[in-house]
């Protein structure tokens, strides 16, 4: 039979998703990327902010008309939407079979057996403990990258946030068991293992009784094929000594850090529910370039967020030009029901929300080109991701650049490369974003 799955949201429900087609695979279903010809259709939900909701549900009725017009015997919907609205999935959506919550992965294959024999089902397991699901992972990233999942859910409860309730408590994923999968997806071809947790900085204290992600890092270190790995999402006020300088000697490991502060006002991040400080961020930020003077540091915040004021506001820009950041995004605030701060009083107009976003956004393409700019002339290493269409260029990712979130090297040369492909390039311009080179003589395979 033939399977199509739809993995939305982000690189953690990714990872989700690509250990449930593991299963399902080694079950013996076909998968398909032709929907209309999919004897079972699955969807993978998220429902972090508002705009990922409305995808989500669009998606689900996109894909209920094929029980109508296609192929589709059985309906599934796992993941954050489904066990944010249990009941309501198949109650407005009757063409759904079975609904899986965020911890019943291993239930896959008993939801698809009930599902194709006519059965609707709710699967929601406790949100404790690891799913252990059977077979190997698909890798569906194109294979010279890939995520680790190390632990799932979050203890934070910051106030606009929906994670701990939908995700559970945190729990780290045994180390054992990460070092299996990181060796199988070495021995697939992958050469960038990218970290990925609601918060990778307090791996371990659940199991080990003490954060030990550099421990973790080490013995990744040790796994021959893997030649970048990447941290994303480490809290600023968790990281510590033994993983600054795990970062700073291991070669393998990328001078990148991904630290989610959201904002630099005392008074907004209070309402956040934050755990730092303005002066404890600036203090983290400086740390980490004492200690790693080449290190890319990519941050996100929240703008518009409940109570934030135009001084609020010019508080964040002023900080932003101060600690330019290498990368930073930038989100709206979004309203989410049953959180502390979708209650709050002094909420912000849409308007003057996407109006600060923008501004934040200008200021940091100046800090970025300018960035760009001080590495002209300078060689770089870059992995190839793919060819440029109809030229002899290629585009790649500096060790500064994560898929998905940052940007790229055009790279300009006559030689034939591969994707995955580890090539010295020579900076000769910079857009606000990108990079443009050459080729140098040499690059590795």
């Amino acid at each position: 039979m033939k399977l199509f799955f739809m993995s939305l949201g982000c690189d953690k429900n990714l990872v989700d998703s690509e250990e449930m087609l593991g299963a399902l695979t080694e079950r013996g279903f076909d998968i398909t990327d032709d929907e209309t010809q999919a004897d079972i259709i699955i969807i993978n939900t998220c429902c972090f902010i508002h705009d990922a909701k409305e995808e989500s549900i669009q998606a689900i009725l996109e894909m209920a008309e094929f029980k109508k017009t296609g192929n589709c015997k059985a309906l599934i919907v796992t993941g954050c939407l489904a066990q944010r609205y249990q009941e309501e999935v198949t109650k407005e959506i009757p063409e759904v079979d079975a609904v899986l919550g965020t911890n019943s992965q291993e239930k896959i294959l008993e939801a698809v057996d009930k599902a194709l024999g006519g059965e609707t089902t709710h699967i929601f397991q406790p949100l404790t403990g690891i799913p252990n699901l059977s077979g190997k992972r698909v890798v569906t990233t194109g294979g010279s990258y890939e995520y680790l999942k190390i632990a799932e859910g979050c203890d934070k409860h910051c106030t606009y946030c929906i994670i701990p309730k939908i995700r559970g408590n945190y729990r780290s994923v045994p180390m054992e068991k990460l070092l299996r999968q990181a060796q199988e997806l070495a021995e697939q071809g992958v050469k960038e293992l990218i970290l990925v947790a609601q918060e990778t900085t307090l791996y371990g204290k659940d199991l080990y009784g003490e954060k030990s992600l550099h421990i973790l890092l080490k013995k990744l270190c040790e796994i021959s094929g893997l030649q970048w790995i990447r941290i994303m999402y480490c809290y600023p006020e968790e990281i510590y000594p033994e993983l600054i300088a795990t970062i700073r000697d291991e070669k393998k490991i990328c001078h990148y850090l991904d630290l989610p502060i959201q904002h630099a006002s005392d008074k907004i991040l209070k309402r956040m529910g934050r755990r730092t400080s303005k002066q404890q961020l600036i203090d983290i930020v400086e740390k980490l370039r004492e200690e790693i003077p080449d290190i890319m540091l990519r941050t996100t915040l929240i703008t518009g967020f409940p109570g934030e004021t135009q001084e609020d506001h010019e508080e964040l820009m002023e900080f932003v030009n101060e600690m330019e950041f290498e990368r930073l995004g930038v989100f709206t605030y979004s309203p989410e029901e049953d959180t502390p701060a979708a209650e709050m009083e002094d909420q912000i107009s849409e308007e003057v929300k996407e109006e600060r976003r923008d501004e934040l956004m200008e200021l940091q393409q100046e800090i970025s080109l300018d960035n760009g700019q001080k590495l002209i002339g300078r060689t770089v290493t870059a992995m190839v991701e793919g060819k440029v269409a109809d030229e002899n260029a290629y585009v790649g990712r500096t060790y500064g650049d994560a898929p998905g979130v940052d940007g790229y090297i055009f790279i300009n040369t006559g030689e034939m490369l591969m994707t995955g492909d580890f090539a010295r390039v020579k900076v000769t311009g910079a857009l606000e974003y990108d990079l443009i080179g050459e080729i140098e003589d040499e690059y590795t395979k």
